[in-house]
């Protein structure tokens, strides 16, 4: 079965934000990542495969050539695969011998992925995101995480709230007038690290809720690191 001018139409249409939200859908490409999301608890509706692919799903499965392929795909290099799935309300597990994940207005997609790919390679099960992160079904999100979207919980909320209903967390804040984090007992357990925008840092309002101030030491001459290679940093000083 060919693609249809109608499942051309849809997919494409998933590719904004507002449709995304509309029909509760996102898409996952290539092949590690759909193979990820076949293995995960994520609902998918259908799959759209070149007959290079080399993996199996039973449901709506159609078959394209590369070039219908590279007709819905949101990748300059298709990758034999693009399947659709449900998005899913998450909740935080209780398991908080590992950091908690606070992100404060994390708006590149490439850095938000790029996070959940790091806190999945350290360990770490939670992670919270403020209402002004880019949102975690963009393509370009899913994309960077390699897969690892569908192994962590990740919700958006009020952080302000999130720290109001959690006092018993220790929060840590990374900001340029912390302490050394080399050089500071980090505590994995019952504990949060935020990590602020990519150029202003943590919005002010969140302060009270900090209780110790960390910071990457400077060696060179760099203004500022990205933020997802200091929260790499960071999560790597928490879990040695």
């Amino acid at each position: 079965m060919s693609l249809s001018n109608q499942q051309k139409k849809f997919v494409k249409s998933l590719q904004l934000k507002k449709n995304r939200i509309k029909y509760n859908l996102f898409l996952v490409e290539g092949e590690k990542i759909v193979e990820e999301l076949l293995n995960s608890d994520f609902e998918v509706v259908g799959v759209f495969a070149t007959k290079d692919w080399s993996g199996s799903f039973i449901g709506s499965l159609t078959e394209v050539s590369e070039q219908e392929l590279a007709s819905i795909s949101t990748l300059k290099t298709p990758n034999n695969v693009l399947a659709v799935a449900k998005q899913k309300q998450q909740q935080l597990s209780n398991n908080f011998s590992k950091p908690i994940i606070a992100l404060d207005t994390i708006q590149d997609p490439g850095n938000l992925g790029t996070i959940i790919r790091t806190a999945d390679w350290f360990g770490m099960n939670n992670i919270v995101c403020s209402e002004s992160c880019v949102e975690m079904y963009n393509p370009k999100v899913v994309q960077a995480t390699m897969g690892s979207i569908f192994r962590l919980n990740i919700v958006f909320t009020s952080l302000i709230d999130f720290f109001k209903e959690n006092e018993h967390l220790q929060v840590y804040g990374a900001l340029l007038d912390g302490k050394n984090c080399f050089t500071t007992t980090l505590h994995s357990d019952n504990s949060v690290l935020l990590m602020g925008n990519e150029s202003v840092g943590i919005t002010p309002k969140l302060f009270p809720y900090i209780h110790e101030k960390i910071a990457i030491p400077k060696f060179g001459h760099a203004e500022s690191l990205n933020v997802a290679i200091a929260t790499s940093i960071l999560c790597a000083e928490f879990v040695k």
